[in-house]
């Protein structure tokens, strides 16, 4: 949590937070419970938003109709559009576009636009990135410093490898793009439109567009080596 999310915490006194959720349940905004429920004075939401429990909005954040966020997410100065359902979401200074489905447990870091209908599922961070429409990241992966089109698919367990210990570097991933299980993209590199990336694969030259990128060691089979090294107790 940032010290200015820490500093505008500090101004709000359970009197001022329980005033500020009726304000908001006048304008049109369902909040079901008000448990841990914060909501900032330069909030904006539009009806039929829906708070659940444990939700924290800050700054100049605003969210469109129809829009779920919670249980259990903090947003600051984000710009929330219509028809999401943002469950356990933290986002910092980002937008997120309309329809998109989040959680549990993402996080949306500055600088980053998340277009419309988008999925990412548990444990996925976006960081200074533009994600394309209608692209799917399902669970375990890292998006920063990226240009990502529409329609891409993420495996489980990737990462854009953005920093080579002096600078950032940034990766584009054209549309309609399917990127295997645990790829590694080794920034700065492009993945042309409809190609893909087989799973396992570390990504260092840009792969063309309609293309099968392949980036992993042949594997060899030492056949009875367990027999003859007896790596373990079981095996003495």
């Amino acid at each position: 949590m940032n010290i200015k999310v820490i500093e505008e915490l500090k101004s709000i006194n359970d009197e001022k937070r329980l005033s500020n959720i009726e304000k908001a349940r006048e304008q049109g905004a369902v909040i079901p419970v008000s448990d841990g429920v914060i909501i900032g004075d330069g909030v904006r939401l539009e009806k039929n938003v829906v708070i659940l429990k444990g939700t924290i909005l800050l700054g100049t954040t605003s969210i469109g109709a129809d829009t779920v966020v919670g249980p259990d997410s903090l947003l600051y100065n984000m710009k929330v559009g219509r028809g999401n359902h943002l469950n356990a979401v933290q986002g910092y200074e980002a937008e997120i576009k309309d329809n998109c489905d989040m959680g549990p447990f993402v996080h949306i870091r500055p600088d980053s636009v998340v277009k419309s209908r988008v999925h990412l599922g548990n444990f996925v961070e976006v960081k200074n990135s533009t994600v394309g429409e209608e692209t799917s990241v399902s669970h375990l992966t890292y998006i920063g410093d990226s240009d990502v089109g529409h329609n891409v698919n993420f495996g489980c367990g990737c990462v854009t490898v953005n920093y080579d210990g002096k600078n950032k570097h940034r990766t584009t991933v054209g549309d309609h793009c399917f990127i295997g299980c645990n790829t590694n993209l080794v920034a700065p590199v492009k993945v042309g439109d409809w190609s893909y990336t087989a799973a396992g694969s570390t990504i260092t030259e840009d792969v063309p567009e309609n293309t099968l990128g392949i980036g992993r060691a042949r594997q060899v089979n030492k056949v009875n080596w367990v027999l003859r090294k007896k790596p373990y107790k079981e095996t003495e």
